[in-house]
């Protein structure tokens, strides 16, 4: 029964989350409301390695959230779960869309999804910052220094024109071998 909740609950993530692997991010966050698969803070490391490791952000999330939840079986059936509406969707567009690529319809249509695409990444964004960036004590909102300030350095140093060139990969480890020297 666990295993088809969790298909069930990627499913709509997989469904409604329109905008690709940062828009599931919402949808994530509302899970451990309501079931006990993991706790807000694992979803930040979750999204953190999701984003470290190669292919796409939300399936490597759902991958890793199922995990967390059910092991191996519960990655893939919330990898499938996720996976299986936009399989059918792009299917149907493609079969349906070519034909209606023109339509001032259905040109409206994406014209008013993007925005609420956008919204929901900026939402999505919000969220991970105040979980990223701040410590819950108490019942309140404390900053947590360190993060912050290697946040704003880390920041300021990848919109260097020189430094704008480098991997991702190399953000992410010194982000990493920062984090153990100096122990956050």
């Amino acid at each position: 029964m666990e295993y088809l909740i969790l298909f069930w609950e990627f499913f709509k993530i997989g469904l409604f989350a329109v905008g690709g692997g940062p828009a599931t991010i919402p949808y994530l966050m509302k899970l451990p409301e309501t079931y006990d698969w993991f706790t807000m803070e694992e979803l930040t490391s979750m999204i953190a390695i999701s984003e470290s490791t190669p292919g796409p952000l939300g399936l490597n999330m759902a991958t890793y959230a199922g995990f967390s939840a059910l092991g191996v079986g519960g990655g893939l059936v919330a990898s499938i779960g996720l996976v299986f509406p936009s399989v059918v969707v792009i299917t149907l567009i493609a079969k349906f869309l070519t034909n209606f690529s023109e339509n001032t319809y259905v040109k409206a249509a994406f014209g008013g999804i993007r925005p609420a695409v956008t919204a929901l990444i900026a939402v999505a964004v919000y969220s991970l910052c105040r979980v990223s960036l701040f410590r819950e004590v108490g019942g309140q909102w404390v900053p947590a220094g360190k993060t912050i300030v290697l946040t704003i350095i880390l920041f300021l140093l990848m919109n260097v024109k020189a430094l704008k060139k480098l991997h991702p990969a190399f953000w992410i480890l010194l982000a990493a071998i920062i984090g153990i020297v100096f122990r956050f």
